[in-house]
């Protein structure tokens, strides 16, 4: 099953200089752009996605400053969401006049934020307050036609009902507490738990029992849901064989509570340029080397290759690939 993305971060030079997403002028471009792609591509896809999570580069680009044009303003991240709304709506429409039978949704980076002390009040308010901003106020935008924002309500009507899928990418969890000293993390201070096993770099844990608590989370817009993204950065392949096989576990947990899921792919099958942080991380399940282009298979591509063709995960698997969890994942 293809499935296309139309829009992951990057953005043409010209569009930059004219202010990126900030400018309403890129929903019309956009629109542009996907007609064209559609109109070359129909005949081989058909499920589309239409931007890569939204909520990331409205808050790396506009809050956090990591990607370009590197701001700190939350009243501009929200603008910006907005446009891509907007930008959305109009490429669910404009696919649908192009390819009528076509599938159309969007990926969204899900964040498992997590309460540090969940008797506590204010990380409480703290885990749920980040999690409406991050998780929430994209997708709800095309159930409702609305953006409930700290600064008002913003309405796009056009939004409503502009999904034929739900996109989740999950990789990992946050502890969050109350921090008034933080004011730009929204008053709040996000952390790993002390036991939990680190990728290579730190950038992730790996916590399973998100990806659970994920898709326990998207059942609310009843709709078929696509793992669009799941993966961990890994260059010795170290963790990933077992990060692999307890996501699954837990994709596997949710189908028998009847969760819709009815798609997963891997991220990703080759090492890839990470953005802001360049070729520091590999996520590959084939090792590239950037100056050759040399690809390495990993075991782990082993691994998923099994998975795949057996669609499912068994013990023999996980003796072979991921011993650490067997006993965890096929108990005595």
């Amino acid at each position: 099953m293809p499935l296309v993305t139309l829009h992951h971060f990057t953005d043409p030079i010209w569009l930059a200089e004219m202010g990126g997403w900030e400018n309403e002028a890129s929903v019309g471009y956009f629109e542009k752009y996907v007609r064209k792609v559609v109109e070359s591509l129909k005949d081989y896809v058909n499920y589309w996605c239409t931007i890569n999570e939204p909520n990331v580069l409205a808050f790396s680009a506009y809050v956090f400053g990591l990607f370009p044009p590197g701001k700190k303003d939350i009243r501009i991240a929200i603008r910006v969401l907005g446009n891509l709304v907007c930008a959305h709506a109009a490429a669910y429409r404009a696919i649908h006049a192009l390819q009528p039978s076509a599938r159309v949704g969007f990926a969204l980076n899900y964040r498992s934020l997590q309460p540090s002390k969940k008797n506590f009040p204010l990380d409480r308010w703290a885990a749920n307050s980040q999690s409406s901003i991050f998780n929430n106020l994209f997708p709800h935008a095309l159930v409702s036609g609305r953006m409930n924002t700290i600064f008002g309500r913003l309405h796009i009507p056009q939004a409503k009902g502009t999904q034929d899928y739900f996109g989740l990418n999950y990789y990992t969890r946050d502890l969050v507490s109350f921090n008034l000293v933080k004011p730009g993390g929204l008053f709040a201070r996000r952390f790993y738990r002390p036991e939990a096993k680190l990728s290579p770099t730190g950038f992730f844990a790996n916590e399973p029992e998100g990806m659970f608590e994920g898709l326990k989370w998207a059942r609310q817009f009843n709709l078929p849901i696509l793992i669009t993204e799941n993966g961990v950065e890994d260059a010795e392949d170290n963790l990933r064989p077992s990060y692999l096989a307890e996501h699954l576990r837990q994709v596997w947990r949710a189908v028998n509570f009847n969760y819709p899921v009815k798609g997963y792919f891997h991220w990703s099958q080759v090492d890839n340029f990470e953005w802001e942080r360049g070729w520091t991380q590999r996520f590959g399940l084939w090792e590239l080397d950037p100056e050759t282009q040399i690809r390495r298979k990993r075991p782990s591509a082993d691994f998923y290759a099994e998975i795949c063709r057996e669609n499912g995960l068994s013990s023999d698997m996980v003796t072979r690939y991921a011993p650490g969890v067997l006993s965890q994942l096929f108990p005595d």
